[in-house]
């Protein structure tokens, strides 16, 4: 019984091995400065810095998946918004996956987060940090109950809005994606600067943590920049139209079939770096 046993576990750490991406199983950054190389989902992260496991105002949750490294732009960023919480008295914020050892595609769970510009942020605010037996056990804490879409309003509370105005106002930030009624919300608070809401963009599936997505860095000459959103705070039309029962409206225009997008070519300077 042992034998088969044991055999069982070796299959499945075997099936686990063939289906990562060989970015998964790189365990270390190369040396050198810091350069985030192709787009946000088809790319790569050259001299990738740690994000320290914790810090003022900040712990880093799930260290032991390995994806705690990113630009030092993004690093520097995420401490600088964890110390401003802390005096501001936000509580200690839980950071969670930012890139891989030298970025690329993960093999499920993320399509971008591989030029290390990437940062997810639970809405999970601890008071005080965490032990780290609460580390390993901590639950994400959702704010969206997703089947009736609204708000969960004893999970949502000032703390939340204001971290994410927190980010969003920085202008190194060039997004910031939360579920559409996690926008709404954002949307009828009153803020004296609205501004900063054009970035928050409504996107399926954060509706316990919202991912921070930066500018390429001033002098990036691989990484390639993302159209910056559309003018307005985006509380209108365009975020009523994620709603469930939202009614497109009718159109005699002949529905034209979409062309299937071309493979994404991965950059040369990764190909390079994954065989580094």
């Amino acid at each position: 019984m042992l034998g088969k046993f044991l055999t069982g576990l070796l299959f499945v750490a075997s099936s686990t091995s063939v289906l990562a991406t060989p970015w998964e199983k790189v365990k270390t950054p190369t040396l050198g400065e810091s350069m985030s190389i192709g787009s946000y989902s088809n790319g790569c992260l050259a001299g990738a810095e740690a994000l320290p496991l914790k810090g003022d105002g900040y712990q880093v949750i799930r260290a032991e998946r390995g994806r705690y490294y990113g630009n030092h732009e993004t690093i520097t960023f995420l401490k600088e918004l964890m110390k401003t919480s802390q005096q501001l008295k936000i509580g200690n914020v839980l950071v969670g996956d930012i890139a891989m050892p030298r970025g690329g595609r993960f093999s499920s769970g993320h399509a971008s987060h591989q030029t290390g510009l990437d940062a997810d942020i639970w809405l999970r605010i601890p008071e005080k940090p965490l032990s780290q037996k609460e580390l390993k056990t901590v639950s994400a804490l959702p704010m969206v109950d997703v089947n009736n879409y609204k708000i969960i309003e004893k999970n949502w509370s000032s703390k939340q809005a204001h971290l994410i105005q927190l980010a969003a106002s920085d202008d190194r930030v060039a997004r910031i994606f939360v579920h559409p009624v996690i926008k709404e919300q954002l949307c009828k608070t009153e803020w004296k600067d609205r501004d900063w809401l054009r970035k928050v963009r409504p996107w399926y599936g954060h509706y316990y943590h919202f991912h921070v997505r930066l500018n390429c860095p001033e002098g990036s000459a691989y990484c390639e920049p993302q159209t910056p959103p559309p003018p307005g705070d985006g509380c209108g039309k365009e975020l009523a139209s994620w709603a469930p029962d939202f009614k497109k409206p009718e159109s005699n225009k002949q529905a034209v079939k979409p062309k299937p997008k071309p493979k994404p070519v991965l950059p040369a300077q990764c190909k390079v770096l994954i065989n580094s």
